[in-house]
């Protein structure tokens, strides 16, 4: 059976973390999550055993328990390997330009990617959102937090260069919930690849926001318009009581 280096971070005595630097312990790791998504994507995180999991990813159940301790700790390295790979990625990308409607572009074409190549690990992401619980909850957390303020910053400055007048929160999760769910209806046949659909979603969802300026305008130079007769009305109406 395959084992990991007795030196790596999963031992039960420190805190599991994922090797930025791509290592031979980094792939191994890689490649053991990778097996634990298909496993914990088939069978759900409560249907999953530890012998499910130690025969998919070629270890005995003696060498699972050691470097992972519990399948929640698999869950949670399996979560945090995704986050942090999606952010690394992000960083690299958005470094390459300041242009925000191109920013905003390479948000989508980022998050996309990672999720067509990896789409059973989305699943799980997606599906056992809350079974993490204390530190490990609150670690994933964290990182959740930090991705949703990154696209609040890129659509804030799309905002401030356009003069777009809506909510940064709503266009947000309205975002995500365009681009989280793609798993579940994705054909490449049909759809194309993550460049063709970064570039359709990102076509919806700038032009959406695009159009929201105008619309702000219109209903305010309206009910402008609708406070003025009245006052207008109001006003003559006094007039005329005290002729």
């Amino acid at each position: 059976m395959a084992t990991l280096p007795a030196a790596g971070s999963l031992s039960p005595r420190h805190r599991a973390a994922i090797i930025p630097a791509e290592t031979r312990f980094h792939r191994r790791l890689a490649k053991i999550l990778s097996h634990a998504a298909d496993v914990f994507c088939e069978k759900g995180y409560e249907g999953a055993s530890v012998r499910d999991l130690a025969r998919a990813c070629g270890m005995s159940m003696a060498g699972m328990y050691y470097y992972f301790e519990s399948k929640e700790r698999l869950l949670y390295l399996i979560q945090k390997h995704a986050f942090t790979t999606i952010l690394e990625r992000l960083r690299e990308r958005l470094a390459a330009g300041s242009d925000p409607e191109q920013r905003i572009r390479a948000f989508i074409f980022n998050h996309l990617d990672y999720a067509l190549a990896n789409e059973k690990a989305m699943k799980v992401l997606s599906h056992e959102d809350d079974v993490l619980k204390n530190g490990f909850g609150a670690e994933i957390a964290a990182i959740k937090r930090e991705y949703y303020r990154i696209c609040l910053g890129l659509v804030d400055d799309f905002k401030r260069e356009r003069g777009v007048e809506v909510s940064s929160r709503t266009a947000v999760l309205s975002l995500f919930g365009m681009i989280n769910w793609i798993y579940t209806w994705h054909k490449p046949r049909v759809d194309g690849d993550a460049g063709q659909l970064a570039q359709q979603m990102g076509d919806i969802f700038l032009n959406g926001i695009r159009s929201a300026p105008a619309t702000t305008r219109k209903n305010n130079a309206s009910t402008r318009q609708r406070l003025n007769a009245k006052e207008s009305r109001n006003g003559n109406h006094h007039a005329a009581g005290k002729r």
